[in-house]
């Protein structure tokens, strides 16, 4: 499933499009136009010594993709793979990685106005890489900065000078 194609033109002044996936019982929200492609849950070939959470990499086209496991990274009860298990390819600073999450929800616009500030507290995800907490309805969504998290040294997919 290609989500190329879609651009900042498509929201009206000010909203932002995201797509939202799941990861046990929380919902979470990236911007759309980091998103490459969505596909299927394909075992990867694991890589010695990688972090648990970083399951090995993929040959998606000619390119070595490393698939990181979002369910390990942020300490979910149990990381099921099953028919809804996907695997998020994501285009960020000309690097493509590919993030393993329960399920993908769907494409939501949010207007600045319905994005709050992410409350100060300790969880598995750094702050710094929380833009914000999304309503919609009943919904919460929880809004990662994905190319700020995929890129902090302690996931191990850059060196700390990069």
């Amino acid at each position: 499933m290609s989500v190329i194609g879609k651009t900042a033109d498509t929201a009206p002044s000010g909203a932002r499009e995201y797509l939202t996936f799941r990861l046990d019982q929380e919902e979470y929200g990236i911007d759309i136009l980091k998103v490459q492609e969505i596909r299927g849950y394909e075992p990867p070939t694991r890589i010695a010594n990688a972090p648990d959470f970083i399951k090995g990499v993929v040959n998606l086209r000619g390119t070595i993709v490393p698939i990181v496991d979002m369910r390990i990274k942020f300490n979910c009860a149990q990381a099921d793979y099953n028919s809804f298990t996907v695997v998020i390819i994501l285009n960020l600073r000309n690097r493509v990685v590919g993030i393993v999450v329960d399920s993908v929800s769907d494409v939501m616009e949010l207007p600045p106005e319905s994005i709050r500030s992410a409350p100060d507290i300790e969880s598995a995800i750094d702050n710094s890489c929380i833009l914000g907490l999304g309503s919609v309805g009943e919904r919460m969504l929880i809004l990662l900065d994905i190319e700020k998290l995929m890129s902090s040294v302690d996931m191990g997919l850059v060196t700390a000078n990069e």
